[in-house]
């Protein structure tokens, strides 16, 4: 087999591959032997079948499914031959074959770049320095009996926290538009779930005012024709009520699941919880930082291939949480470009950590990651059982053990220091 390899880019390789019309003969040969000795045919007993009537038969056939077979196992001969590392599979073109010669063929592809790890010695990183404190606790406590709140009619002016039952009736340019039209709905004042300027026209009124609120939609809608838009809402104040909290009783530890030990017990847990969503949310700001500190100091050429393949994984990512129909919902490709090549430049950074370093994955941690994630169920045996047995799943959570690993690896050799921090502030609570 004879091989010549061209460089038509800093990534893009062309390779010829030439193999010899013996080795297809022989490949073919053997593939008509073994079928002679299985395959049926009127008039022969079962495997006494002439090699001669299999190929006028199946001969053809055989012949394209051996020439297929030869370019896959050729292809890969040759790249290991020529030491090269394809990015992805490659665009076949053939350049000769026919029934009695020899098969060449052309392979253009793309190869992974070389990468020579640099930045890590000695990175800069800085941890959050946050604790949960009482007073924190506190703020979860109420922010938890406020999700326990009723609501009673109240005769004054409405003020935040209350929840203003309301009828409106948008238009633009004196036209009304898609969904600028409502009945009941309820605004609860303060929660930011309408637009600041609705919400803030709400203030101050009372049950069965009318009145008109007028606004510009912001340039980030999510309606692109609504950007920037002024409109004029007609509003109708159905109902005032205002926010009526629960006590701190055993009966309100009860609604959170807490049959024993009241809001003693109540508040361990939700500290509990708290700590460990604080320390995930310090490790997250931990990897992102370690992650940055890479790709800043190892910029890579990145195969297109692999970068157009990623863009596909995150437009169907975005189209299933969307409930896309078909292809042509999917948000534009252009959009998840960035996201996309940081996802690409990031996997061969890691893979090289990993292989230089020789980094084994830590079965206990993921088994402990499945442990975790099961205690979440009631049956958390049958969780587990149906977690462990999806080939996808073990997958996707070894691969996140093991990109912990690699981030804990880096650690090691990071300059750390640490910085003032608070658990509203990394949490975003309260916000």
């Amino acid at each position: 087999m004879q091989v010549s390899v061209e460089s038509t880019g800093a990534l893009e390789r062309r390779m010829e591959v030439h193999v010899p019309a013996e080795r297809i003969e022989k490949a073919v040969d053997e593939r008509l032997q073994k079928l002679s000795r299985t395959v049926r045919l009127k008039g022969f007993r079962p495997g006494k079948v002439p090699v001669k009537v299999v190929r006028q038969q199946f001969g053809q056939q055989i012949r394209q499914e051996v020439l297929g077979d030869v370019v896959q196992s050729t292809f890969n001969e040759a790249v290991q031959q020529q030491k090269l590392s394809p990015a992805g599979g490659p665009r076949i073109e053939p350049l000769s074959a026919d029934e009695s010669g020899d098969l060449k063929y052309r392979a253009v592809f793309e190869v992974l770049p070389q990468v020579e790890l640099k930045g890590i010695e000695g990175m800069e990183i800085a941890r959050p320095a946050a604790q949960v404190q009482p007073a924190d606790i506190d703020a979860m406590i109420e922010n938890l009996r406020e999700q326990r709140a009723t609501y009673a009619a109240v005769e004054r002016g409405a003020q935040a926290k209350d929840k203003v039952t309301v009828d409106f009736d948008g238009s633009v340019d004196g036209q009304p538009f898609e969904g600028g039209k409502g009945e009941n709905v309820p605004v609860t004042l303060g929660a930011g779930r309408m637009l600041a300027d609705f919400e803030a026209g709400l203030f101050g009124t009372r049950t069965g005012e009318q009145k008109t609120i007028e606004l510009t939609f912001p340039a980030n809608y999510g309606a692109p024709a609504l950007a920037n838009k002024k409109a004029s809402f007609a509003i109708t104040i159905k109902r005032v009520e205002g926010q009526q909290l629960p006590e701190l009783n055993d009966e309100f530890a009860k609604s959170y699941g807490v049959e024993e030990g009241g809001m003693e017990r109540l508040r361990e847990e939700v500290a509990e919880n708290m700590r460990r969503e604080l320390g995930e949310a310090i490790r997250a700001r931990l990897k992102k930082q370690i992650m940055d500190g890479l790709l800043a100091a190892n910029p890579l050429e990145l195969p297109k291939s692999l970068v157009d393949a990623q863009v596909r994984e995150l437009q169907m990512d975005a189209g299933r949480r969307m409930g896309a129909q078909d292809v042509s919902q999917l948000p534009p490709a252009e959009s998840f470009q960035e996201a996309a090549r940081r996802r690409v430049a990031l996997s061969l950074l890691i893979n090289e950590i990993i292989r230089t370093t020789k980094l084994q994955l830590d079965q206990s941690k993921v088994l402990s990651r499945f442990e975790e994630l099961s205690r979440q169920f009631p049956d958390s045996a049958q969780a587990m059982q149906t977690y462990r047995s999806n080939p996808q799943i073990q997958r996707q959570m070894e691969a996140g053990v093991l990109e912990d690993q690699v981030v804990d690896w880096v650690m090691e050799r990071a300059k750390t220091s640490d910085t003032p921090a608070s658990f509203k502030e990394l949490m975003n609570f309260g916000a």
